[in-house]
């Protein structure tokens, strides 16, 4: 057998037993890193999207996660959920001073409740439209069968509306910025008006210079 033959079949081999002796260890995936082109010297590597937050005492993802994860759990405990009812998301009023996303706490809530399978939600009114616009689409246009289509007039109601607010404190001096939020959140009964679940959150951050 040729001198080069031999070669080719011992790096084979080689890639054989590398593989075979990694499938047989548990690997550990890291976090990818992101390079950007050789103009820019920035790199950029992902992190744990759960890991406390502290780069400024302003409302950051870690304060949503708080808030979103308290109001889940008291939701969830509630005996009012037991039928599991149909709810819709209201307004969040924003009384701070930062620009807070209301929506992305609101849309936490959201997904865990209905991963949850204890509550059926309905559009909210921004998302009502859309909605409509299928129905007419489905409906006005002539494109499709009868049969399939969606019907007009048939939506669900929502039985129960969530709402709140989140306000805030600042006190600050030469040295020191103390922040307090408090979110509160409500449920109310949309045909009665009636609050039948409520709950908040408060977080106070310090920042020292």
């Amino acid at each position: 057998m040729h001198k080069k033959s031999l070669s080719s079949l011992a790096v084979i081999g080689a890639v054989i037993g590398s593989t075979l002796l990694l499938a047989g260890c548990p690997t550990t995936l890291s976090q990818p890193t992101v390079r950007y082109s050789s103009y820019s010297r920035q790199t950029v590597n992902y992190g744990d999207a759960k890991a406390v937050e502290t780069v400024t005492n302003e409302f950051g993802s870690t304060d949503l996660q708080m808030i979103a994860e308290k109001m889940i759990g008291s939701l969830l405990e509630d005996p009012l959920l037991a039928n599991r009812p149909t709810m819709t998301l209201s307004v969040v009023r924003n009384k701070t001073s930062e620009y807070i996303d209301t929506k992305a706490i609101m849309n936490s809530i959201q997904t865990a409740l209905v991963k949850s399978r204890k509550v059926r939600f309905t559009r909210s009114a921004d998302e009502m439209q859309a909605g409509v616009d299928e129905l007419q689409r489905q409906n006005q246009s002539g494109l499709y069968k009868t049969q399939g289509k969606a019907k007009m007039g048939n939506m669900t109601a929502a039985k129960y509306s969530l709402e709140g607010e989140i306000v805030s404190i600042v006190k600050q001096n030469a040295n020191t910025k103390d922040v307090f939020y408090k979110m509160t959140l409500k449920m109310y009964d949309v045909e009665e008006g009636t609050i039948e679940w409520q709950d908040e959150k408060e977080i106070r951050k310090t920042s020292t210079r």
